[in-house]
């Protein structure tokens, strides 16, 4: 999955874990990693693939649990000039918890 954008969003897929058991979604925004490895640092769903020399997360649903870790790997996150490939989606809202440059909630993958 490295390289390229994930937004892992299709809920209809029988794979994907209810609401109420994993309530926050990763979109990863693979095709601008860069492979500072700072995600991996601070969050064990993240891991170094060292034969591509970028990250990807074990998971892109995520509990209650992982929420602070995932949340630290997307603030840490330096490509885009600081904004970061690692986005945390509440689904219960759509809205995005990190790292939320705009500071509204409105998701900020895809853009600049």
């Amino acid at each position: 999955m490295s390289g390229e954008t994930n937004h892992s969003t299709d809920e209809s897929d029988s794979s994907t874990p209810a609401v109420s058991e994993k309530p926050y979604k990763i979109v990863f925004e693979g095709d601008g990693c860069f492979g500072a490895g700072k995600c991996a640092e601070v969050a064990a769903n993240w891991e170094m693939d060292f034969s591509t020399g970028l990250a990807s997360p074990d998971s892109y649903f995520v509990g209650e649990d992982e929420l602070a870790e995932n949340v630290r790997a997307a603030e840490v996150c330096p490509a885009k000039k600081g904004r970061g490939v690692i986005h945390v989606i509440d689904r219960r809202t759509g809205e995005e918890i990190a790292p939320n440059p705009q500071d509204d909630g409105t998701p900020s993958f895809g853009s600049g």
